[in-house]
């Protein structure tokens, strides 16, 4: 069930003070956000650019909400919220993102998200999705939930990503831009060997024969955008 959301006037007290967690590789961003959202009345515990670093801190810090961006470097958010939904983190996930590919909204519904927002969104707007998530309830705007309903209904290539594990769209996203087996090897911590079968193994479920094909795939499906996010 999804929540419509509400008018929110900016310059009003949160119902409730919410410790919150945020996740993005923009230190000006990351800054911003921790001004304004302790103007509000909430209490920054803690953020990170660093997928491994914001999944140990979460897990220590224990937020009732972290915001989350999908891009953090050459690594992805949905993977920070398929780990968290492994280890079953009971932190509400909020996504704030530019992406507006509708592959990327189902899947982080499907990984456990509560919301989804984009960056464009007002000050307003991003205080209700995170009082309305810190509720229990899913925020999802519009033009998010009509994003969400098309990458649900999508299949084909969508179907065939959504079985890859996150280590295997670690490596895909690593493959289509271009490096190399030891290179992956070296930033996963993963012999070239080891890289090489993932590579074999997600083309063969994917069903693409070259990496040509694997990067029209990715592109397709929003596993990557073009746009750099």
């Amino acid at each position: 069930l999804l929540d419509p959301p509400r008018r929110h006037d900016p310059m009003t007290p949160p119902k409730a003070c919410l410790s919150l967690y945020l996740v993005d590789d923009h230190p000006l961003m990351l800054e911003g956000l921790r001004i304004s959202l302790e103007a509000a009345g909430h209490r920054v515990l803690g953020s990170s650019g660093d997928l491994t670093q914001a999944l140990d801190e979460i897990q220590r810090l224990q937020p009732q909400v972290a915001l989350v961006d999908l891009k953090l470097g050459d690594r992805n958010g949905l993977e920070l919220l398929s780990e968290l939904q492994r280890r079953r983190q009971p932190v509400r996930c909020l996504v704030v993102t530019m992406s507006a590919q509708p592959w990327h909204v189902a899947q982080a519904f499907k990984l456990g998200a509560a919301g989804y927002l984009l960056k464009g969104a007002a000050m307003g707007e991003l205080l209700e999705a995170i009082e309305t998530v810190g509720q229990g309830r899913r925020f999802l705007p519009p033009q998010v939930a009509e994003l969400a309903h098309a990458g649900s209904q999508v299949g084909g290539d969508l179907d065939a990503v959504s079985q890859l594990s996150a280590r295997e769209r670690q490596v895909v996203t690593l493959v289509v831009r271009g490096r190399s087996s030891v290179e992956i090897g070296e930033q996963l911590h993963l012999s070239p060997k080891t890289v090489d079968t993932y590579r074999s193994r997600l083309m063969a479920k994917l069903g693409v024969a070259d990496v040509p094909a694997l990067v029209r795939l990715a592109i397709r499906s929003g596993l990557i955008n073009v746009d750099g996010d």
